[in-house]
């Protein structure tokens, strides 16, 4: 008998840092189709339209977003445009073809004010701080408006091989100025998330075909001091880190002093494929210790 054909799965934000693992993930189940910034515009109606008749996907995935916060602030008009916008044109288009929608969104539609260590959960109340939020937020909001049978994830603290994130970022100052005390935020609060283990949670959730509001984040909590220590002793360099306060480095956007999220709902459904962050830090490191410094 021959092999069953392998159903499509489309991802958007493919060259993104989740994007390029997803791809990478669940092309052995899938037949994956990538979709980067230079392959179509996915604020362009008629072009997702015409990209979605071709492939007809049974699976889309939106991993692509304007992610620089501070950016957001003043570069409103294309935050909105691809963080709020497109995951409405997409949530449409998929409901037209009949794809199964899961759209990343993220912990700072939380306005992070909640006592530490209490996690939000699905069905908290939402208030953005910033505009990358408040983008981000609308864009849940598009896509509920579409279809009441898309998943939403929102996810935090995200880093991976591909793309910038905090361990490139800290490792990447403690290389050029190695004499010099490293400071890092003390009192934010959030879960790290490998992008690897969130594209199999992903793969999770696009074979069950689950849908709704869903947290999807590393197990556990520390703040951003407590996982740049980590990641220096796992890579096996010595650096002095000294903690600050959100206070000592002021930035344009606000940032939520609580980001836990609680998978909650992923528990509900027998469906939580997230592990614990230090064991995935741990993984992440063993993986790619030699690239982190080569490339540094």
């Amino acid at each position: 008998m021959a092999a069953e054909a392998k159903r499509t799965l489309l991802v958007t934000g493919a060259g993104g840092q989740l994007g390029t693992d997803c791809v990478a993930c669940l092309s052995d189940t899938w037949n994956v189709i990538s979709v980067r910034r230079a392959d179509g515009d996915i604020t362009n109606a008629t072009a997702i339209a015409d990209l979605f008749t071709h492939h007809r996907p049974a699976v889309v995935v939106n991993c692509a977003a304007y992610t620089q916060v501070d950016a957001c602030e003043t570069d409103q008009a294309a935050a909105f445009q691809l963080n709020a916008e497109a995951p409405g044109i997409l949530a449409r288009e998929s409901v037209r073809i009949g794809a199964h929608l899961i759209h990343l969104s993220t912990d700072y539609v939380f306005d992070g004010t909640r006592e530490v260590p209490t996690p939000y959960v699905e069905d908290d109340a939402t208030g953005p701080a910033s505009v990358y939020g408040e983008s981000k937020l609308q864009g849940e909001a598009a896509v509920q408006s579409a279809t009441p049978d898309a998943a939403i994830l929102r996810t935090s603290w995200v880093y991976g091989i591909h793309g910038h994130n905090f361990l490139k970022a800290v490792l990447a100052r403690a290389r050029q100025v190695p004499d010099a005390p490293l400071r890092v935020v003390n009192d934010q609060h959030g879960s790290p998330t490998w992008t690897v283990r969130l594209s199999e949670q992903i793969g999770a959730i696009a074979e069950a075909g689950l849908s709704g509001v869903l947290h999807a984040t590393g197990e556990g909590h520390c703040t951003w001091y407590d996982l740049a220590q980590r990641f220096f002793e796992l890579m096996d360099i010595p650096v002095q880190i000294e903690p600050c306060t959100t206070a000592d480095f002021p930035r344009p956007a606000a940032r939520p002093m609580n980001s836990i999220l609680e998978n909650a709902r992923l528990n509900q459904a027998g469906l939580n494929r997230m592990q614990a962050w230090q064991d995935d830090l741990a993984a992440f490191v063993s993986a790619h210790r030699q690239h982190l410094l080569s490339a540094s």
